[in-house]
């Protein structure tokens, strides 16, 4: 049966809708705003501006990857969903324990840091740890890469054609949401003050520890139940 231009509009439209309903949850760039600026303290709003947009690239590309080739990645160097979740469950709860037992960092050191961050070579620090695990994490990974697969429609090639746009507009959204969120990240957390932004920081590395736990979890119980399936 021929679509109508009508029915690939839809499909297209409930592609975008299903992509940032199901990864933004996850990515959730505002509980990483915190750790974005104080990652990011002594560097200037250009320098803190060109970061944001640079997280936000490499988020779309990290989603757009998963969606369209993530699945045939992964079945190429035989890696299941499950090993992924468990090697980027224990990188997150890593960086989040390491986070809630830091302490102050010297003005020298933080100089340092911000003066790397501001490198051009440096950008790998944009992408680890601030673009993963941080905000695109193993988490939005799977999620992604089990929703490129749906989007595939074996009856219909223009349907899947559809899917697949809607599917990447919805990364590109993301990103530009994840840009967005971290360029103003100072404005929005300037309003707790100081102490409420430490409080804030502690809470979500605490919040962040928890998701590195329990995608760490899901993958050793998906790893167990392939094992000992249940009878």
């Amino acid at each position: 049966m021929e679509l109508s231009v009508t029915d690939l509009l839809a499909a297209y439209a409930k592609s975008v809708l299903f992509v940032v309903a199901g990864v933004l949850p996850i990515i959730n760039p505002l509980a990483t705003a915190p750790i974005f600026v104080d990652l990011t303290r002594e560097l200037s709003d250009d320098s803190r501006l060109w970061l944001a947009r640079r997280v936000g690239r490499y988020v779309m590309v990290l989603l757009m990857g998963a969606m369209l080739i993530g699945s045939y990645v992964l079945h190429i160097f035989g890696i299941s969903l499950p090993v992924v979740r468990v090697a980027g469950g224990m990188i997150v709860a890593s960086i989040a324990w390491d986070m809630l037992h830091a302490q102050q960092i010297a003005s020298k050191d933080t100089a340092s840091m911000a003066q790397s961050l501001s490198d051009e070579r440096a950008r790998i620090k944009a992408f680890y740890p601030l673009t993963f695990p941080l905000t695109c994490g193993p988490g939005s990974i799977a999620v992604s890469i089990a929703i490129g697969a749906s989007l595939h429609t074996r009856s219909s090639l223009p349907t899947t054609i559809a899917n697949m746009a809607g599917g990447l507009t919805g990364a590109v959204l993301l990103g530009l949401v994840a840009a967005l969120t971290f360029r103003y990240a100072p404005r929005l957390l300037r309003l707790l003050g100081e102490t409420g932004q430490i409080v804030f920081l502690r809470l979500m590395a605490f919040v962040l520890l928890c998701v590195g736990v329990e995608i760490l979890w899901d993958g050793v119980r998906a790893l167990l139940v392939s094992v000992w399936p249940a009878p």
